[in-house]
């Protein structure tokens, strides 16, 4: 279970990774050793499954991201293992829909992708067709997820009835 105070650790590590412990501990006012503990289990249970840096890819040369979405011939267990193990690919998702997979990939320029897509992709077992899309501008990219503090919610059907309405049951 994650409470409320590793909600708080989560939030401080997503902005800063190479935080120190000792500010962590000041921020969510903990000893040092009792934020310690919470991150290591948090790291043992999964929750935690790594530390990146963030790197501008343009920067590194790899200046294009496209998105392709990738239709299979039928389900083969291989195929999603083939398309992780291409190291352009930045990502991978079963999709539902007409489509069986979405990949987000970074390359150098449009001839990379040309290459990516003619010696790479259509090579993988059972990919019968691609649809590529190239992104023009990225407005917001970000592994940080919206971890908020809990707020307790009720339902309607686990909500007793007092004969009272509070402004919150309103809503």
């Amino acid at each position: 279970m994650i409470d409320d105070i590793d909600r708080n650790i989560l939030n401080i590590i997503q902005q800063d990774a190479r935080i120190s412990n000792a500010e962590i501990a000041r921020q969510v006012r903990l000893a040092p050793s009792a934020v310690l503990e919470r991150i290591r289990k948090l790291e043992e249970r999964g929750v935690i499954r790594g530390y990146a840096t963030e790197i501008d890819a343009a920067e590194v040369g790899f200046g294009l991201t496209a998105f392709i979405a990738v239709r299979t011939h039928e389900c083969c267990g291989e195929t999603d293992k083939f398309l992780a193990e291409i190291p352009e690919v930045l990502e991978v998702h079963d999709v539902a829909g007409e489509e069986s997979y979405l990949l987000k990939v970074r390359v150098k320029n449009t001839e990379h992708l040309s290459r990516l897509l003619r010696e790479r992709l259509k090579n993988v077992p059972n990919v019968a067709l691609t649809k590529t899309t190239v992104v023009l501008q990225t407005i917001k990219e970000t592994i940080a997820l919206p971890i908020e503090e809990t707020e307790e919610i009720v339902s309607p059907k686990n909500r007793k009835s007092t004969g009272k309405t509070s402004k919150k049951q309103e809503v």
